[in-house]
């Protein structure tokens, strides 16, 4: 009996445990299975998609190719050759500087006011949201909900729809016809609010302005020296929209300038170009198509000059902490 049980005993040490199956040659567990290693996701690419995008990118870069194109070209080229390649002459350089110097450079003239009103306008714009989403988002006050679904009105009537009411009220004040006419409206940006109000309330931690509210840091102290650096890619943003909507402004300077002198870019010209129909005009269409292509160059450098701010701000919030 004692025997026996001893066998039985010796047999069951013998048999290999979980550990040992688990290692043993063939042996195959569903928990020790070994897993391949993970593939990274790679679509099949869409055709039609692939279409459509084409087409998008070249309805958005066949204006400005020809626009490239024909500001090689003189008056002659310009009219008596196909609009999509060179012609026989290149006039680019002698192009340019006859743009800069037509009319005593009056062209000159009307890049400066759209600096100034870029500068005055969009600047101020920038700050005022900046300054305005910053509040709305982190403060609450009375009356908060109620300036929300203003801004929120603000947004949806076009700009259009205030024109005339706003040149009554600068014509009665007497500032038509003034750089404050334009400057002035280029200050209120409600789209330009809204998306810093969405941006701060998620950009700026309350904690972290409450750690610094403790530690004895003013509230103004606290909105340069901590909100507005995590607040600089919304800033930017609004800047750029800002700058874009100012700088191609067209129909609030045409109600609201009649001095030449004081005319931008847009309506300089526009100026230009009715020259043609006018009784003893002169026609520029090569001076015209230079002009546009330089107007673009201030808007395309600064998009590339503020791109890295655009990307340091869109990975926020992708990590989880």
């Amino acid at each position: 009996m004692t025997t026996s049980l001893t066998t039985k005993a010796a047999a069951v040490a013998a048999e290999p445990t979980g550990a040992d199956r688990a290692t043993a040659p063939g042996a195959t567990t569903s928990r020790h299975r070994k897993r391949p290693p993970h593939a990274p996701l790679r679509p099949r690419p869409s055709i039609p998609l692939t279409l459509v995008t084409g087409l998008v990118l070249v309805y958005t870069l066949l204006p400005l190719v020809w626009l490239v194109i024909n500001a090689t070209k003189d008056q002659n080229g310009l009219l008596n050759s196909f609009g999509l390649w060179f012609a026989d002459d290149v006039n680019f350089w002698d192009n340019i500087t006859r743009t800069l110097t037509y009319d005593d450079g009056v062209f000159v003239r009307w890049l400066l006011n759209t600096l100034l009103y870029v500068v005055a306008g969009a600047g101020g714009a920038t700050v005022l949201a900046v300054l305005g989403g910053y509040a709305l988002a982190k403060y609450n006050f009375p009356g908060r909900k109620a300036v929300f679904a203003v801004v929120l009105g603000a947004v949806a009537i076009p700009g259009t729809a205030l024109a005339v009411p706003t040149f009554l009220m600068f014509s009665n004040m007497g500032l038509t016809n003034t750089p404050w006419a334009v400057i002035i409206p280029s200050l209120i940006s409600p789209f330009g609010l809204y998306l810093m109000w969405v941006f701060a309330a998620e950009a700026v931690p309350t904690e972290l302005l409450e750690a610094a509210r403790i530690d004895g840091s003013g509230e103004l102290r606290t909105f340069f020296r901590i909100a507005l650096p995590l607040l600089m890619p919304g800033t930017v943003t609004v800047l750029l929209f800002s700058m874009v909507a100012t700088w191609n402004n067209y129909f609030l300077p045409l109600i609201m300038i009649k001095d030449p002198d004081w005319y931008p870019l847009t309506l300089g010209l526009n100026a230009w170009n009715a020259q043609a129909q006018t009784a003893g005009g002169e026609a520029v269409f090569d001076l015209i198509v230079t002009g546009s292509l330089l107007t673009i160059v201030p808007i395309v450098v600064v998009f590339l000059l503020l791109q890295r701010f655009w990307q340091s701000g869109l990975a926020a919030g992708s990590v989880k902490e």
